[in-house]
């Protein structure tokens, strides 16, 4: 395994004045996250919405799947470099630079590509910057607390995914009732003021480290600890079947059961704020009762959730009790994940596994909605597509309860290397 770089303190001229609360810094994050997870989710709910406006002609499905999609994916392998960065020059400096940098394609869809497929695929396409927000968030988050509060932390922080849930219960509306730009240039000029909020407010954790090798030996490093890998699959399914339902669940719903634009993107608006919920609940959970008992029982509910889903029953009861069920698990899946990784990683080394990790998990999130918009194309039937979630979960979970659980008994032994590293705000100014 490569050498750890000697970690290098990063001199902070705010420290020699008050320092900030630290519950502030991930109260704020977890605003900016989930201003740039609005964004970032847009095309989701209108994807319904322009398959049957015709404006671009006639969509088929798998062109529908691609367009919510896209961010998806771009949002997910653009966190691997913004992870590393987020270690290089901390979290402050990125939040401002990725919310800026996202308010771009969100003016470009709203004024210029909304009548063209290709164009369309373009801005989503940058306006997968927005979801690089988790890479920055977790290390930021992370390096304010102990380990012993890590996970709630972060769990805490990573109820900012609820920004899909804004965008569910506004965009349609706003596309409809104000105008077709209307909820675009709502978003741009939120992550404006987030940008300047975070610029004023906003403090790097004092003792925050600094990385002395290269962004691309940092990734290679990261990438071959047993925890990223692990984490990665964790996280692929968990927070990707939650990314693969809210941005998907509109269409699915439109299709089998036949909803209203508005009302399909309103259910989805309840999916997305159960997971949210239940997301620093998993992180809590996991503090207290230990991340491989909080994900065996997630993969266990996720696997009879997606089974009883595949029957298409009626929507109510028995059809919404299984995705709410499946919403509260991936929730707080993901929360337990994260808290796995706080425990067993060196706090300087919390941002680039990050990277890596979110990055599975928006992959995880990209892939099903390609596969159910291909499966139901083929067959009518999007019952194929969530027997293959019920079977994933199913491998996930073994893996849980040996690979995973392996890898966690050693840190115990070992004395954890997120306790270890711990220094500097970590140790000093955090919450106590």
């Amino acid at each position: 395994m490569p050498a750890t770089e000697p970690p290098t303190r990063q001199p902070d001229s705010r420290e020699a004045g008050r320092a900030p609360s630290p519950w502030l810094m991930p109260i704020l994050a977890t605003v900016g996250f989930a201003v740039n997870f609005w964004a970032w989710s847009l095309l989701s709910p209108l994807g319904p919405v322009f398959r049957d406006s015709g404006i671009m002609g006639e969509l088929t499905e798998s062109q529908v799947s691609l367009i919510v999609a896209v961010p998806v994916l771009v949002g997910s392998l653009g966190r691997i470099p913004v992870g590393a960065l987020t270690d290089a020059y901390g979290g402050r400096v990125m939040f401002v630079v990725v919310s800026l940098a996202t308010i771009v394609p969100v003016l470009f869809i709203g004024f210029f590509a909304q009548t063209s497929f290709v164009a369309l695929l373009i801005g989503g396409f940058f306006l997968g910057i927005g979801g690089t927000a988790f890479a920055v968030g977790v290390p930021f988050v992370n390096s304010w607390f102990p380990p012993a509060k890590r996970g709630l932390a972060v769990g805490i922080f990573g109820a900012g995914m609820g920004g899909t849930a804004i965008s569910a219960l506004t965009t349609v509306s706003l596309y409809q009732n104000v105008g077709n730009r209307a909820p675009f240039l709502i978003a741009a000029a939120v992550l404006l003021v987030f940008a300047a909020v975070a610029w004023i407010l906003l403090r790097d954790a004092p003792g925050r480290v600094v990385p002395s090798t290269s962004m691309v030996a940092r990734v290679r490093s990261n990438a071959v600890l047993p925890i990223t890998w692990q984490a990665c699959v964790l996280y692929a399914v968990s927070f990707g079947g939650y990314v693969a339902f809210s941005v998907y669940l509109p269409s699915y719903l439109k299709t089998t059961y036949e909803l209203a634009p508005g009302d399909a993107a309103a259910r989805m608006a309840g999916f997305v704020a159960v997971a949210v919920v239940l997301r620093p609940v998993g992180g809590w959970l996991a503090d207290k009762l230990g991340a491989i008992r909080v994900l065996s029982v997630v993969f266990v509910v996720v696997a009879v959730g997606a089974a009883v889903s595949a029957f298409e029953p009626v929507l109510e009861p028995a059809g919404a009790a299984a995705f709410l069920a499946m919403a509260a698990t991936l929730g707080a899946g993901s929360g337990a994940t994260f808290a796995l990784i706080a425990k067993v990683t060196d706090p300087a080394r919390v941002g680039g596994v990050t990277g890596l990790v979110g990055a599975a998990g928006g992959l995880g999130g990209f892939v099903p909605p390609l596969i159910m918009g291909y499966v139901y194309g083929r067959t009518d039937s999007y019952a194929i597509g969530l027997w293959l979630l019920a079977a994933t979960a199913v491998l996930t979970l073994v893996l849980t309860l040996t690979v995973v659980r392996r890898t966690a008994e050693a840190a115990d032994a070992a004395g954890a290397p997120g306790a270890a590293g711990a220094s500097g705000a970590s140790g000093a100014t955090v919450a106590k």
